[in-house]
């Protein structure tokens, strides 16, 4: 983590939450720990995905460490999804401007990776480049889900709001690649651009494109169920998703007033959000989705099963 990620009031808040200080690897470890008790206090879910975050690279394909705000590489999350089997899946992360980027594809295809994490806006790159092709096509082949930031980030450095536009993933999606669209392009603060309705759009003219629920329980993006869950296509294509450790918070209007304060009695913010989206009615076919996108039943068959 750079130094300015690490002093902003996003990661200090999130850091005094948690209890855990320090950059070292005791550091990592106490991230780990803490994140094993979350899912395990959260009887309601089977397992999480653990996304690795690529670094920025330069045009000619190199990293570029002065842009580079935060990176959990693939071999980490490998090394902490196998410590705890069944519990975690590995959501790798490779920047399509890198010079080995179908080779760390497969490479991760091999180690177990059920999707493929980017974040264009912090990450640097254009998803609709197309320098980007032939990643999707190893993904494709793969069947592997691409999940894809879009509308603004506030958590980390932002590097280049125009890749913030969900249309720009209409290039994967017509190279054969299924793709979640993280936060369905929402907003988080009012005076921002509302990507929201060509995530809509999307969502009825391509089979495979989905969004994500993640941190949609916050104030600032409540707005986007209304649109969410009162068309049924739309409805159809939305994901379970926690942005752990972000904050959830219930809305008073669709819980009721004292059902908001019941759920913020709970401490476990990955269990809360859980708890939240079953009181406002998401459906079974909500949460088992992901697993069907993420293919995760035929991963576990065993050898030469049908």
């Amino acid at each position: 983590m750079s130094e300015r990620l690490l002093k902003s009031l996003a990661f200090r808040f999130m850091r005094i939450r948690l209890g855990i200080w320090g950059t070292d690897e005791s550091t990592e470890r106490a991230i780990e720990t803490r994140l094993v008790q979350t899912i395990d206090q959260t009887p309601e879910i089977d397992a999480a995905v653990v996304l690795a975050f690529d670094a920025v690279y330069d045009r000619d394909g190199r990293p570029d460490p002065s842009r580079t705000h935060i990176h959990v590489t693939n071999d980490y999350v490998i090394e902490v999804v196998a410590r705890h089997p069944g519990k975690m899946l590995l959501g790798c992360s490779v920047n399509p401007y890198r010079k080995d980027a179908v080779a760390e594809l497969e490479r991760c295809v091999k180690a177990g990776a059920v999707l493929m994490k980017w974040l264009p806006v912090t990450q640097a790159f254009n998803p609709a480049d197309d320098r980007c092709i032939p990643l999707y096509d190893a993904m494709a082949h793969h069947k592997l889900p691409l999940l894809c930031h879009t509308g603004y980030e506030q958590a980390l450095p932002i590097l280049d709001i125009a890749t913030a536009d969900p249309t720009l993933l209409e290039l994967p999606l017509e190279r054969g690649v299924t793709v979640i669209a993280a936060h369905c392009a929402t907003g988080s603060l009012p005076w921002q651009k509302d990507y929201l309705p060509k995530f809509v759009r999307l969502a009825h003219e391509y089979e495979h494109f989905y969004g994500d629920t993640a941190a949609l329980n916050l104030p600032t993006r409540w707005y986007a169920y209304t649109s969410l869950l009162n068309d049924q296509t739309v409805r159809n294509k939305l994901v379970h998703g926690s942005d752990w450790p972000i904050l959830p918070i219930p809305s008073p209007r669709r819980v009721g007033f004292f059902e908001s304060f019941r759920l913020m009695l709970e401490p476990n913010w990955m269990r809360r959000d859980v708890l939240i989206k079953r009181k406002m009615g998401f459906d079974d076919a909500y949460w088992h989705r992901a697993a069907k996108i993420l293919r995760i039943a035929e991963k576990n068959e065993p050898p030469g099963k049908p």
